[in-house]
């Protein structure tokens, strides 16, 4: 999946009082595009030495190490050489082949939205500052303390003797289909969350639920939290036309096309068809 990076190493530990160096990683983005340093063969993450521009008085922020390096969120303005640097839209990260470049560029893509819509305290309205001992803000008025905010999310494979049943999203192009997902609601269980999800979009009861894994999925914010469970292939399915366009049941020989297994949609969807799932 895609935050398997090995043999790369990302660690998300908050270091205290961490101060920028030259050789720390910059994370800056534009919009939702991240700078790179193209070095021709492929790309590398900028350093802050190739900004003289950077200085201790630099608005920045520490995110987290990529193998043992410390990452930056750099904020305001930078004036990179474009003969050297270019922009990548968040979404081009599904597809590079450096794949820790992608996890990392997700992930401080998320904490950088965090950041942005977090400047003003909820409670008071006073401007927020960055706690210095751990990650999070606060606000110096109130004292209103805020963590980053990650969404619960079901995915689920939902299987019948050699079936599976996949949807289309109306938001797809193509001949997509994928498993049915949807985030948790308050005072709800994942194991709820996924009876009343199936039961909305497809309209199948399904039994037999039971835990995969799970995936960090920075590019909404959630955490994907995968099952698979079991439904009759005999009961009618009725989708609700608001999200699903098309539901049905396929063997594993006959399936459309799926997410690749960069995500755990796509992971699951190739173990059922190798029949291990």
């Amino acid at each position: 999946m895609i935050q398997d990076i090995f043999p790369h190493r990302f660690n998300n530990q908050f270091i205290t009082n961490k101060s920028l160096e030259e050789t720390d990683i910059i994370l800056h983005y534009t919009g939702n595009s991240l700078l790179l340093k193209n070095r021709g063969d492929g790309f590398r993450l900028p350093q802050k030495k190739d900004f003289p521009e950077i200085t201790n008085k630099t608005n920045s922020t520490f995110l987290f190490t990529l193998n043992d390096v410390p990452c930056f969120l750099v904020w305001g303005k930078l004036n990179p050489d474009m003969n050297g640097f270019v922009y990548r839209e968040i979404n081009y990260f599904r597809s590079i082949a450096q794949k820790e470049i992608a996890w990392i560029g997700l992930v401080g893509f998320q904490l950088a939205n965090w950041y942005s819509v977090n400047k003003f305290c909820g409670k008071c309205g006073s401007p927020n500052h960055e706690k210095s001992d751990e990650r999070a803000i606060v606000c110096p008025v109130c004292g209103t303390i805020v963590f980053p905010k990650i969404s619960p999310a079901i995915i689920v494979a939902i299987v019948c003797k050699n079936k599976i049943l996949l949807a289309r999203n109306k938001s797809f192009r193509g001949n997509w289909y994928s498993l049915i997902a949807g985030y948790a609601d308050m005072g709800e269980s994942l194991e709820e969350t996924v009876i009343r999800e199936v039961k909305e979009e497809v309209g199948l009861d399904v039994r037999n639920i039971r835990y995969y894994k799970s995936q960090p999925w920075p590019m909404s914010g959630s955490m994907m939290i995968g099952f698979i469970a079991e439904a009759d292939e005999n009961k009618d399915i009725i989708v609700d036309n608001k999200e699903i366009s098309e539901a049905s049941w396929f063997t594993r020989d006959s399936l459309p096309d799926y997410p690749s297994s960069l995500s755990i949609a796509g992971e699951m969807i190739k173990k059922f068809e190798r029949g291990e799932l």
